[in-house]
């Protein structure tokens, strides 16, 4: 089992917030489906490309089946009304050889504090850690806090096929890990 699968780090937000990183479990399902009921339609939709508010048994399946191999995500969690809660995630998924595609979603009244960024950290010394040479993600035009993000992180636009997108990307360099 990959390291990636037990990944846990205690971190703070940018105002001091206390919040752990930590890889995704199957017992995450109902945080999960939970802090996408608290995320509004915009954000969603910028996270999903669509309107969405219900995934299929099938969307769940896939957004919980992580391998840590070439399916990693991440999950953000912060205490809100005295327990721990999902508030945010990010995943990179491998498209080819050497090669992922990350996405990320932060709960509505968490974002803008440096939740998806701390998420694109952890994800990224992975993603290298495990010999990925590229991480790619598509945004929509009009997400500049998410393109700020990913700019901040060192990510270069490039061409997209979607007019309504912005395709980003980062290279890890071309050393695999010993």
């Amino acid at each position: 089992m990959s390291q990636a699968a037990t990944y846990s780090v205690q971190t703070v937000l940018k105002d001091g917030t206390p919040i752990q990183i930590r890889a995704l479990r199957a017992s995450d399902e109902a945080d999960m489906l939970a802090a996408i009921a608290r995320t509004g339609p915009q954000s969603l939709q910028s996270r999903f490309f669509v309107l969405k508010r219900h995934f299929s048994e099938k969307e769940r399946a896939y957004f919980m089946d992580v391998d840590f191999s070439n399916h990693v995500a991440l999950a953000a969690l912060a205490e809100e009304q005295g327990r721990y809660a999902i508030i945010g995630g990010g995943r990179y998924v491998v498209v080819e050889p050497d090669r992922a595609e990350m996405a990320f979603i932060v709960v509505d009244a968490w974002q803008g504090r440096g939740v998806g960024s701390l998420l694109l950290r952890h994800l990224t010394d992975i993603a290298r850690a495990q010999g990925v040479r590229e991480l790619t993600a598509e945004v929509l035009s009009d997400n500049t806090p998410m393109r700020s993000v990913f700019a901040k992180a060192g990510f270069r636009p490039g061409r997209s096929e979607d007019p309504r997108t912005v395709r980003l990307s980062l290279s890890l360099g071309s050393a695999r890990p010993a």
